[in-house]
């Protein structure tokens, strides 16, 4: 929340995301339908908008994090300015044919099939048929090197744990807090799609204007027909989240699957997450303090300076702000609802994917803290009291270092204070539940009120469908100009005309899809009553 009595400046909405990484199972679901849903066409066999990353490990695409290697994001110059850290608009022209900075096919992993019809149609003898691996991309076999995931069976393993750029930098730092024997391996997933951030370095890179911030909701996306294929806005994306569809030439990204957004439904990650670890709402944030937030000059402060831009609904100041600035009512009530919201600036337990790449990304993460537990009932001691939990967060086998460096620029203070409250509330709630006398001393000890506790207790664990997902709808004069298919498959591009299109083409043979038959936008409300409905019938 803004401090002190600043004037509002130009106030605008931004749909956001908070995931809850204690309730990540890896299971990868989100990464399977958003693959279904808008990257299952040619030319984009190796790409997940969603991936899920096991932690510690190099991530997706193989050490993204090297911002020594990659220059995405944005640093400081001299007089304390902005600037890309790929290099401004003479580097660009002077390599604008050329663009090294990218990561390779091998840092992705190349996509592969198998060869399933030799299962079927070897002749007979005396060898059983296998079906090899293909490469997608020129059909050829090959040796399966590398995956979007190939930590995942490793997680805390030397065999890769070693070659995690925030396990080196927490080394630096910490040396004696990051070892890889078995008694002291720890891992967990850490979910990612783009963060849609305010101050996105990918649209500040792209030389053709093709990639943009949609002011009415603040996602990021890609104009198909103004995009060139330089591929600077891969560079310039400290997170790795644009691609290159080597069949149509032009950049992909992440959508925040808009035409749902739109019609007031969640994403097609969060519609399908299995643990219900993602939380969607609108942010009111100041839009003049952006700039000026994103050039903090400590790495450490970025995380108060994001949290100044964000602005209360709640403050009237800033509804007459919002008003003003033309965002709907109902657009205004949804940010005094959203939970992300509530996370990020009222409890406080939500944190940024690395701030220090000055983007003001607007994907949160709630950090992990299930390990303590069973290693405090392990150890004989109760794993649940207070005293406990606030004495081994400390020496949690997942380094306050190590989220320090994920989600603070390395400031451990803010993810202590986040485990701190959900220790508390972990604590204040088995006495509720054993039907035990809570101990106030317990909230205020973090901050918060017993009450504030189980508020926090009821978004973070037994949440509703419209609690997680508060999305205001578009406006109803464009609800026609927005129809979209009902179906998953139709949240795609395949338009007419478009990247997607299906049929012998400039790009080759079933470089798309048949057209899906549009769907009236009321057939979304329909859908979602069916989903959220507590009547056996109506679903």
């Amino acid at each position: 929340m803004p401090r002190g009595d600043a004037p509002v400046g130009r106030c605008m909405a931004q749909v956001a995301m908070v995931m809850n990484l204690d309730k990540c199972i890896g299971c990868h679901t989100c990464s399977v339908t958003c693959k279904q849903a808008w990257t299952n066409r040619r030319g984009m066999e190796y790409v997940w908008f969603n991936n899920v990353e096991t932690r510690p490990g190099q991530g997706y695409p193989r050490r993204y994090e090297d911002q020594d290697t990659w220059r995405g994001g944005w640093e400081l110059n001299r007089r304390g300015a902005l600037r890309l850290k790929a290099g401004g608009r003479f580097r660009k022209l002077a390599g604008i044919f050329s663009n090294p900075k990218l990561p390779e096919i091998k840092d992705y992993y190349e996509p592969w099939t198998y060869e399933y019809r030799n299962l079927t149609d070897a002749p007979f003898g005396d060898d059983y048929p296998v079906a090899r691996p293909v490469s997608q991309l020129d059909g050829k076999p090959m040796k399966i090197e590398w995956s979007s995931n190939w930590d995942d069976s490793l997680g805390g393993a030397p065999a890769y744990g070693d070659l995690d750029p925030m396990v080196e930098r927490t080394r630096q730092q910490a040396s004696d807090k990051v070892r890889f024997e078995y008694e002291q391996a720890f891992m967990f997933y850490l979910p990612r799609i783009c963060e849609h951030c305010l101050n996105p370095s990918c649209v500040a890179s792209c030389p053709s204007g093709a990639m943009y911030k949609r002011s009415e909701d603040g996602i990021v996306l890609v104009d198909q027909d103004q995009c060139r294929g330089w591929r600077m806005c891969v560079t310039g994306c400290p997170y790795k989240k644009v691609y290159f569809n080597h069949s149509t030439g032009k950049a992909e990204k992440c959508t925040m699957c808009y035409p749902r957004i739109e019609v007031g439904q969640p994403t097609v990650c969060s519609e399908t997450c299995v643990g219900r670890l993602r939380y969607i709402g609108v942010v009111l944030y100041d839009a003049d303090r952006v700039t000026a937030a994103a050039a903090t000059p400590d790495e450490k402060d970025l995380y108060e300076a994001q949290l100044d831009v964000f602005l209360d609904p709640e403050d009237p100041a800033v509804r007459r702000a919002a008003e003003e600035a033309g965002i709907p009512h109902d657009w205004i009530e949804a940010a005094r609802r959203s939970p992300v919201r509530t996370l990020i600036s009222d409890y406080r337990v939500a944190l940024p994917l690395h701030p220090e790449y000055r983007t003001l990304p607007m994907v949160w993460y709630i950090p992990p803290l299930s390990p303590v537990v069973d290693a405090l009932s392990e150890s004989g001691h109760d794993g649940e009291d207070a005293g406990n939990l606030f004495g081994a967060i400390d020496t949690l086998r997942i380094p306050l270092e190590y989220l320090a460096e994920l989600f603070t620029a390395g400031d451990v203070g803010p993810v202590r204070a986040s485990l701190e409250r959900l220790a508390a509330m972990r604590a204040h709630m088995r006495a509720v539940n054993l039907g035990e006398e809570p101990d106030p001393s317990v909230a205020a000890a973090v901050g918060m009120t017993p009450d504030g506790i189980e508020e926090m207790y009821r978004l973070l664990a037994i949440a509703k469908y419209e609690q997680r997902y508060v999305i205001p709808t578009a406006a109803v004069g464009d609800a026609r100009r927005l129809e979209e298919s009902a179906l998953p498959e139709g949240c795609s591009l395949d338009y007419e005309g478009g990247p997607g299109m299906g049929g012998d083409g400039p790009f080759g043979q079933d470089s798309g899809r048949r057209r899906l038959p549009l769907v009236p936008v009321e057939n979304f409300h329909v859908l979602r009553r069916r989903q959220t409905s507590d009547d056996p019938e109506e679903a």
